[in-house]
């Protein structure tokens, strides 16, 4: 029985907002130097309230961009992330679903050592295998597209493992049901095994949308054109200035805007991630 201790109540709470405090300065020192002006930083200084630049600033980031840097605007760097990593996070899950399911509902030969040979792929990342994946990506003409950045990176064995795991606990008379009233396995698929895997689903998806937000490595070496920038190459970009300062209050607000989609989407799915992660009774 865990007692109720007033003293252990407010210790806990301050702890957790001592650790949100920890956390979230730095976002906030991020938001206060993009409402500055340029220079607010350099003199060695760091004010801690907002300034009268914040429409110009962030104006000029999401219209024109820093054309000095290079840089494009950053609707069009946040309109690339996003596609990117929607099509990482979809594609990651719809291919780990039914990997998945045909490892644990189909009975062929080789399935287990099928199942060996995708979770020996966790010691393979992209970092491991990027000349040749690069090669084949230019080889079939790829660079510089959407398919070239998303297609690499859509395979997954974490996830595959995950619903493989969660798919032996599904109870089989569920299976034998489905199979007495004539359903075919791409109907219990659908039907059953869908809508019971709701939360893994969301729990994956936020996962996996962050993972393909974050990326660098894969578009720096295949997005040469402007045109197919991320936020994340926006980000350095705008920061790899040789011989001039670089303008804080600039980066500052693309590093503000780039934090606000994967925080929509942790709060949007917040119910659901976290059942997703500690449910163990479906």
């Amino acid at each position: 029985m865990v007692e109720n201790r007033r003293f252990l109540n407010v210790l806990t709470h301050l702890v957790l907002i001592i650790g949100v405090l920890v956390v979230a300065f730095p976002v906030y020192v991020a938001f206060i130097a993009s409402t500055h002006e340029a220079g607010a930083f350099v003199r060695g200084v760091i004010p801690l309230t907002p300034g009268d630049h914040f429409w110009a600033t962030y104006s000029q980031m999401l219209g024109s961009g820093w054309q000095v840097a290079g840089a494009p605007p950053v609707w069009l760097m946040l309109a690339n992330s996003t596609i990117m990593a929607l099509a990482i996070a979809f594609g990651k899950i719809t291919i780990s679903i039914l990997s998945a399911f045909a490892i644990v509902y189909f009975r062929f030969r080789f399935r287990l050592l099928a199942f060996w040979i995708i979770f020996i792929t966790l010691m393979l990342p992209v970092e491991v295998r990027i000349i040749p994946t690069y090669a084949v990506v230019a080889n079939l003409g790829m660079l510089n597209s959407y398919a070239g950045l998303t297609l690499p990176l859509i395979a997954s064995a974490t996830a595959t493992f995950l619903f493989r795991q969660f798919f032996m606990t599904v109870p089989e008379e569920l299976m034998e049901a489905s199979r007495v009233d004539g359903a075919g396995p791409m109907k219990f698929f659908k039907d059953i095994l869908l809508p019971v895997s709701i939360t893994n689903i969301a729990a994956l998806f936020v996962i996996m949308f962050i993972y393909g937000w974050v990326q660098y490595l894969w578009p720096l070496l295949v997005t040469t054109q402007e045109d197919f920038y991320t936020i994340v190459l926006g980000i350095k970009r705008l920061m790899a200035s040789s011989d001039r300062v670089p303008a804080w209050n600039l980066i500052m607000a693309t590093v503000t805007l780039a934090m606000v989609p994967p925080v929509m989407v942790v709060l949007l799915m917040q119910k659901l991630f976290v059942k997703g992660l500690t449910e163990t009774e479906k």
